[in-house]
């Protein structure tokens, strides 16, 4: 555990391409989450009120010309400094299987095809739960994090999740290729229906990744916020409303 938590501690401080560093009140610690391990920054300074995790996008998946990379760690680092920026009592910056950690487990269906995996799902939930205990949760997934964290609510409803935030979010993987031409992610679990849980959309004016009109289709404008000038990695002052 202690060699784990040491190379969680270099990674998330600079390896693995990362050229961002963990503010002092951050604790960078390894979640040992199912068959993956999962690094997350962590803060904590209020046992009882609500805790703040943000989910990371699909990261560095596929390269320039669409092949799939060997490690899906993050190149922007948009999430992690949102996270970090956060001022709330407890806070935690949450990666996705096989980011900054390669677990044995890990292959390239896990940031691929097989991203929203029913073992991928079950790992983060895993994590979550381990993270939260029975404190209240309000969930950030950004750009790929929103679906995986809305199949977590939807299939595991004893989370204590009090609101579910998306940023830039793919909330259906069919439709999402669908729109690119892209190939199916075909060990994937989809989410077709949004879970019934209070939620806010924020949603990029010029995200060309996950365009306006899919998240008007899969929200119907409902909780949905457009952000002026915003791209899919740049949402420049952006303020989240955490209330519920």
């Amino acid at each position: 555990m202690r060699l784990k938590y040491v190379v969680c501690l270099l990674v998330l401080s600079g390896c693995a391409g990362a050229n961002w560093r963990a503010p002092a009140d951050f604790m960078p610690i390894t979640i040992n989450a199912g068959i993956f391990e999962i690094a997350t920054l962590q803060k904590t300074t209020n046992q009882s009120d609500p805790i703040h995790i943000y989910l990371e996008g699909d990261g560095h998946a596929f390269d320039g010309r669409g092949v799939p990379t060997r490690d899906p760690t993050p190149r922007e680092t948009f999430l992690r400094e949102l996270a970090t920026s956060d001022a709330s009592a407890n806070v935690v910056y949450m990666a996705r299987p096989c980011q900054y950690i390669m677990s044995p487990a890990c292959d390239v269906s896990d940031w691929t095809d097989g991203r929203f995996s029913p073992q991928v799902i079950e790992s983060a939930a895993t994590a979550i739960k381990q993270i939260a205990g029975t404190r209240p949760i309000i969930l950030v997934g950004y750009s790929g994090g929103a679906l995986l964290s809305g199949l977590v609510i939807e299939k595991y409803p004893e989370l204590n999740v009090k609101k579910w935030i998306t940023i830039a979010g793919v909330l259906n993987h069919s439709d999402w290729t669908d729109f690119f031409g892209d190939s199916p992610l075909t060990h994937s679990i989809n989410m077709n229906v949004l879970p019934r849980v209070h939620q806010l959309h924020y949603a990029a004016e010029n995200d060309k990744t996950v365009p306006n009109s899919l998240t008007m289709q899969w929200t119907g404008g409902a909780d949905t916020i457009i952000i002026p000038n915003a791209t899919h990695d740049d949402f420049e002052d952006l303020i989240l409303d955490f209330s519920y």
